[in-house]
């Protein structure tokens, strides 16, 4: 045999025990998945790997993630674990076939700290460990005999033996029957997942109670009658998703229950039914996350369905020296809101319905928080479970440890939706329109500039109500050209939008909303 034939056999055998590395630990990761399904369908190794993930980077990462891909965030985050996975398992196949025990020790590792990850998680039950325990012992099998296998085969010694091609073959089939099993365990493990929601079935069988204050009336001529303009109200499917859960909670309303905790004369705890027979309140309300950029979409506006927040910590009866709330979602995540935010007389809602139906999965089934005025990081707590009453002195919420602003007031911002940045336009005059917001005080002007020239005031559609955005037009006459169009707004207190630019972090951020056209 050459040198150079060995040389090549060599590297075949480094990339068959590379994909004997793959797997082996892709069907332990499939098999950790799989008993995650059956007995922890809140956690699982992969899911508990990517929260931890998110509690570790710093805030600047999370707004990069929000800011590249959107909603998409958590799809590419489970992506990106999937693929240093496949890295690592690599390594560990390469290093056992090189050195017994270096691969399995990789493997023992990365089994730990899919462990440990589990264990950090607030949702993860006592079963919840048997997933990554399982997972690490069968990926460790695995590898050690599949590389059994391979070097039984031993392509580099270039022996021509009548066993050689036996070997092989046996190799060869082990690892198929490996990564048939692997795909048949994540086959099952999704349709377990699809099927096995009694929340989901519960959500479709609910039927929202009849509001005792039923919605503010929509004002005639609050949808302006321009295409591009985002909707007055955001359909369900439409609405932007922002939290730290990679499996959606899935809680049975015949299981929830909300605890009222804390500094309190009288501690409470609530099921779905006495909720449901609370004398519910209809408002329309538009909320925001904090890494909504200038011009972002992470904004929406729906018809909210729920028992004000004010009438349970009323029934609790705050003490002195509170001043306030910690809310807890069912994953462990929290959000520290302004005691006075939930006590005085905004429509700060226990929310069970969301545009005429039942909360979707995704955005807090059965019950979240919804608070006017504030961003979401402060106050959108999805799948509640407790409302602690504290003081900020005491506690804080999830990201105000991270960085945040513990006090999240949403600031004064306006979008041009139409045209579109980029866009090319006949000379002439242009109709511009968007949307502007200033939640718990409302929006009383907009205005609109061409190239750094003067403001004009927009024609601002009459709002549903201080607590949602509005929409604009003007039509703007433009020469043939690029032109620079900027929007700003004003709200109710007479004071303008912030002109100056300012990322998201800590607490929201500001600037005019610029487009560039072409006109010609």
């Amino acid at each position: 045999m050459s040198r150079s034939t060995k040389k090549m056999t060599t590297a075949a055998r480094t990339r068959w025990a590379a994909v004997t590395g793959v797997a082996a630990v892709g069907a332990g990761v499939a098999l950790g998945e799989l008993l995650a399904a059956v007995v922890s369908p809140g956690v699982s190794p992969v899911t508990a790997l990517g929260g931890a993930v998110i509690d570790a980077v710093p805030p600047v990462v999370k707004d990069l993630a929000v800011a590249w891909f959107g909603t998409a965030d958590k799809v590419v985050l489970i992506a990106c674990i999937g693929l240093v996975t496949l890295a690592l398992a690599a390594v560990a196949g390469i290093l056992e076939d090189r050195r017994t025990g270096t691969g399995v020790a990789l493997a023992a590792l990365a089994g730990a700290a899919g462990l440990t990850a589990v264990l950090t998680r607030a949702q993860a039950g006592q079963l919840a460990v048997l997933a990554p325990v399982a997972a690490t012992l069968l990926a460790i099998v695995l590898l050690r005999f599949l590389i059994r296998r391979l070097a039984a085969w031993r392509p580099v010694s270039g022996a021509a033996t009548e066993a050689v091609p036996l070997a092989r073959r046996s190799f060869l089939t082990a690892v198929g029957i490996t990564a048939a099993g692997a795909a048949l365990a994540g086959t099952a493990t999704a349709v377990i997942r699809r099927a096995g929601s009694l929340a989901d079935s519960a959500r479709k069988a609910f039927a929202l109670p009849s509001p005792a204050t039923p919605a503010q009336a929509i004002p005639p001529g609050a949808a302006v009658d321009l295409p591009g303009v985002s909707p007055l109200v955001t359909p369900n499917p439409d609405f932007y998703r922002i939290d730290t859960a990679l499996i959606v909670p899935t809680i049975s309303p015949q299981d929830w229950t909300l605890k009222v905790t804390g500094l309190v004369e009288r501690e409470i705890q609530l099921s779905f039914d006495e909720l449901l027979a609370k004398p519910m309140t209809a408002r329309h309300i538009t909320i925001a996350c904090v890494s909504n950029e200038v011009g972002g979409d992470l904004i929406g506006n729906a018809l909210w369905l729920g028992w004000p927040v004010r009438e349970l910590l009323a029934m609790a009866r705050p003490k002195e020296g509170a001043d306030m709330v910690l809310s807890v979602s069912s994953d462990g995540w929290t959000a520290g809101t302004p005691l006075e935010a939930l006590t005085d007389d905004r429509d700060a809602l226990l929310a069970v319905g969301m545009n005429g139906e039942a909360l979707p999965l995704e955005h807090g089934f059965p019950v979240r928080m919804i608070v006017p005025g504030l961003y979401g990081y402060v106050s959108a707590t999805k799948w509640l479970t407790e409302l602690k009453v504290t003081r900020f002195a005491d506690d804080a919420g999830y990201w105000t440890p991270r960085g945040w602003s513990a006090l999240g007031p949403i600031k004064t911002q306006s979008r041009i939706d139409v045209p579109r940045g980029g866009a090319r336009v006949a000379a002439g005059t242009v109709q511009f329109g968007g949307v502007a917001w200033a939640q718990h005080r409302g929006i009383t002007k907009v205005e609109l500039r061409v190239d750094q020239g003067p403001w004009q005031e927009a024609v601002l559609a009459p709002g549903i109500s201080t607590d949602t955005w509005v929409q604009w037009r003007l039509g703007l006459d433009l020469t043939p050209g690029e032109h620079e169009v900027q929007v700003r707004a004003t709200d109710a207190a007479g004071t303008p939008q912030i002109a100056e630019r300012t990322p998201v972090a800590p607490d929201g951020a500001t600037g005019y909303h610029t487009v560039t056209v072409t006109a010609g």
